[in-house]
């Protein structure tokens, strides 16, 4: 056997996401691109912002010398300052740029700060529906990971939470705006999962580490804006990346900031910058590091994303679908109208529709759809969603 059984246990249960999205190739190949309508990656469809461009060309057309060459591992001192003046900015705490470390994207970041406090038989928190990568990233530390509950608004269950953290619990990663429900947490979740982590330090004695993942922080509608986690617990750790806002999924560039006024921040740092050597990344990419310098306020148009959310949204609710409406990030949540929402995908990709089970996020009876896609798609799907909506009973 060319691979450990438990790689290939993983990879037979998880992956929904590449699943749909290689069959919608094979489905694009058969009945051709325009015939088929793929809502399962959450790949940008928004190109990155004319800054971007700007940036880029500028540190093309004039390079600076030694600018591919190793630079620390945390990644170029002038970017880490750049990034604590933006997070000083909208937080109004005392970030420097030894707060920050530079990763290969939140993926990379997320899988830094594991590596940094989580021991072996450690367990980590996620609530479900989750992104099933998690599971993987605390695995890969041999850490256990803990799903909780969310209420019927995908918002936290606190009682719950608290009842699942042990002296064993190391970590609770949170995720707002959400991925794949598009819920957006509002201060009081903030502050309740706060509450509830410092009473269970005082317990146990032990330090729980917040670890928020805020990919999709910018990615908010309807005016709402979406807290940052610092103020809520002082073991707290931010991880994005610009994979969302400037539409940079393939560049690989991110960050994980420590709260400022963390005691042991310093070592904290200083055992991420080393895991993001030993664990292979050894630096973020150079040139995207220069580049995103001088785009901290920068941004896709963020209006285009909530536009297809609306289309989409009103439709499906006009067909009888269930949904909680999402505000922010670019996904969906549906109910299925079966109780198998795998077998409700399979129906959906008859009509060449692509989704992805709520199955794959730990959620079953939901499928969920990504709209970061183009107009025509989200045309061409609405009336194959109505025929499966009259198929199965929905009003």
């Amino acid at each position: 056997m060319a691979i450990s059984r438990k790689l290939k246990k993983q990879m037979s249960e998880g992956g929904w996401i590449r699943k749909m999205f290689e069959e919608g190739i094979a489905l694009k190949k058969k009945f051709g691109e325009e015939n088929v309508f793929d809502f399962s990656l959450g790949n940008p469809i928004i190109e990155p912002p004319p800054q971007f461009h700007r940036e880029l060309r500028k540190w093309i057309d004039k390079p600076v010398t030694g600018m591919h060459r190793y630079m620390p591992n945390a990644g170029y001192p002038e970017t880490r300052a750049a990034v604590a003046k933006y997070l000083a900015s909208q937080t109004g705490l005392p970030f420097s740029g030894n707060d920050i470390v530079m990763t290969c994207g939140a993926a990379g970041g997320l899988n830094v700060a594991l590596k940094t406090i989580v021991e072996a038989g450690d367990e980590v928190i996620i609530f479900t529906p989750y992104f099933v990568e998690y599971i993987y990233y605390i695995d890969n530390v041999q850490g256990v990971a803990v799903t909780v509950p969310t209420d019927e608004n995908f918002l936290p269950n606190l009682k719950a939470l608290e009842k699942s953290i042990t002296g064993k619990t190391r970590a609770v990663i949170i995720n707002s705006p959400n991925n794949p429900t598009g819920v957006v947490y509002d201060e009081s979740v903030f502050k309740g999962i706060g509450d509830v982590l410092n009473r269970k330090e005082s317990e146990y004695g032990t330090e729980i580490y917040l670890i928020s993942d805020d990919i999709y922080r910018r990615l908010v509608y309807d005016g709402l804006t979406c807290p940052y986690v610092f103020k809520y617990h002082p073991h707290s750790i931010l991880v994005t990346s610009y994979s969302k806002d400037l539409a940079l999924p393939g560049e690989r560039i991110g960050y994980v900031a420590v709260n400022p006024q963390y005691k042991d921040r310093d070592e904290l740092i200083a055992g991420m910058v080393f895991c993001n050597r030993t664990l292979g990344f050894v630096n973020a990419p150079a040139l995207m590091q220069n580049v995103v310098r001088s785009l901290q306020f920068a941004s896709v148009d963020i209006g285009q994303y909530q536009k297809k959310r609306d289309t989409l949204y009103n439709a499906l609710s006009e067909m009888g679908y269930s949904i909680v409406k999402p505000s922010g990030a670019f996904y969906m949540f549906p109910e299925s109208p079966l109780d198998d929402d795998l077998a409700f995908v399979r129906e959906l990709q008859k009509h060449n529709v692509l989704v992805v089970p709520g199955t794959g996020f730990g959620a079953h009876g939901y499928f969920r759809i990504s709209y970061c896609v183009d107009d025509r798609v989200i045309e061409g799907a609405l009336p194959r969603f109505k025929k499966a909506a009259e198929e199965f009973g929905l009003e």
